[in-house]
């Protein structure tokens, strides 16, 4: 059996735990948002609509802040559509995604049900087919007070109170050829700076985060973000980073050490945003919003025949996870802890159905994918501060990525001296043993509660008649009263160290 080494010190911290990092992303796309989220109707819903056992299920994964309404959806969708009396809103064709988007859930409807499931907002506005003038409208229905043609609408429609909303993205993947209204980096750039400016006018105390490229494989990655950013650089906070990521060919070792390309995105966003902030001699510094990350399987996608007909909430990209994609996950959540310094926020893209760790059917059933637990699991553990994890493990040779070490983790260490450590096994077919070293903490600590999820088939999924048959239990590979613990192949393990 090979050995790994994890090291741990309380006096070396990275940053403390951002709740932002756990968030998630509704976009009105396939079955997110009608009978994903929101479905009258439905046995479980509430009298706004919204499905209860959703909510419970969003509760319990613990997701912190939810982006909306997209997304690709965003760049051409027209929020007055979504808002005042449902039998009057117009129903519309949405080019993104090719469906007949009906309206019946809007802006007050997302704002709603952000409020019953607990979580900050996070809007996005509409730079690819509007600009300044909608997105200071849609400011003023949702933050202004009262007084003025849209927030006496606002309370017109239900709510006198503004939503305060604080946080909000200056459109999507505007760099993207598939985007509606889709712009050089230097057009978007004095745009998202002149609405930022604009929004600010408004409403002082906003966060906004400034249009990255789509993705590391774009052939201006990079060269976008340093062009947006030297236009934007005084007005935004954060930059948007994309990344999604599949088994390809079969080549599940270089599946499994996805995450070191997300360590790639993180280090070439970061350098490349304080090149920028040197050259203009800020003294800002510019973080990331990682606010889509995820296992896509896009080239199933990809591969299907063009949309000819025009519906309402299809099916569409509902991949169903594997334990495999669970690991990948959880390394995923690794990387993004590891990096809370630059990492300001996060989202899962996306909550229910469309590539989520939720899975509802119409009318019937909600149950939680294999993704659903390694976030559930950080979100609830990872606490305090970040600690600088050293990690002395084998490695194995990937086709894409080069050498990976088999073994990746990160640890939090709580106010209350708690310390939760994460751990992948990235191999495919062999156990690994871990000694974790914390004699930097001056005191005994012993591994408390442990979990692993695994199965002997990677390929296992969670189903509505079998909804448990992938989910976190018992660890049986720990040492009693021992800091050593025996991880399976393609495993998701969490430790708390008392």
């Amino acid at each position: 059996m090979q050995h790994a080494t994890v090291t741990l010190d309380p006096a070396f911290t990275i940053a403390p735990v951002r709740r932002r990092t756990f968030g998630s992303f509704v976009e009105h796309l396939g079955r997110c948002v009608y009978t994903g989220i929101y479905e009258p109707g439905h046995p479980t819903a509430d009298p706004d609509g919204f499905r209860q056992d959703v909510l419970e299920l969003t509760r319990e994964l613990g997701v912190s802040m939810v982006r909306y309404p997209g997304g690709n959806f965003v760049s051409g969708y027209r929020w007055e559509d979504g808002v005042g009396p449902r039998a009057s809103r117009k129903k519309r064709p949405d080019l993104a995604w090719h469906t007949i988007e009906t309206n019946q859930f809007g802006t007050d409807e997302f704002l709603r049900w952000c409020g019953r499931a607990g979580v900050e907002p996070m809007m996005a506005v509409n730079l690819g087919t509007r600009g300044v003038a909608e997105a200071v409208d849609l400011l003023e229905y949702t933050n202004h007070p009262g007084g003025t043609h849209f927030s006496d609408l606002r309370a017109l429609h239900g709510t006198p109170k503004p939503y305060d909303v604080k946080l909000w993205c200056l459109g999507n993947e505007l760099d993207g050829p598939w985007q509606v209204g889709f712009k050089t980096a230097h057009e978007y750039g004095r745009l998202a700076a002149q609405t930022a400016r604009a929004m600010r006018m408004l409403n002082p105390d906003l966060t906004f985060v400034a249009v990255g490229s789509s993705g590391s494989a774009m052939p201006e990655f990079g060269a976008w973000e340093a062009e947006v950013l030297a236009e934007t650089y005084e007005e935004v906070d954060m930059i948007s980073a994309h990344a999604y990521y599949e088994e390809v060919d079969g080549d599940l070792g270089s599946f499994l050490a996805s995450n070191l390309d997300m360590e790639h995105v993180i280090r070439a966003v970061t350098a490349t945003a304080d090149h920028i902030g040197a050259r203009l001699k800020s003294s800002r510094r510019i973080n990331i919003s990682f606010d889509e990350w995820n296992v896509w399987y896009l080239s199933r996608f990809q591969n299907q025949p063009p949309i000819t007909s025009w519906e309402t909430a299809p099916r569409q990209l509902e991949d169903i996870y594997s334990v495999a994609d669970a690991v990948v996950v959880g390394s995923l959540l690794i990387s993004l802890l590891r990096h809370s310094d630059r990492v300001e926020a996060a989202c899962q893209a996306q909550l229910a159905n469309v590539i989520g760790p939720i899975f509802t059917e119409p009318g019937g059933r909600a149950w939680r994918q294999t993704i659903f637990h390694p976030f559930a699991q950080a979100s609830a553990l990872a606490r305090g501060a970040v600690l600088h994890t050293a990690v002395s493990s084998p490695v194995y040779e990937t086709r894409k990525h080069g050498d990976a070490p088999l073994i990746d983790a990160v640890a939090t260490h709580s106010p209350s001296g708690e310390v939760a450590l994460f751990l992948v096994n990235r191999s495919i077919d062999e156990p690994v043993r871990v000694t974790v070293d914390t004699r930097a903490f001056g005191r005994e600590l012993r591994i408390g509660d442990a979990t692993v999820l695994a199965d002997d088939d990677v390929y296992a999924v969670n189903t509505a008649d079998a909804p448990d048959r992938v989910a976190p239990h018992p660890h049986p590979g720990v040492t009693a009263g021992s800091l050593e613990v025996v991880l399976p192949p393609v495993s998701w393990n969490v430790l708390t160290l008392h």
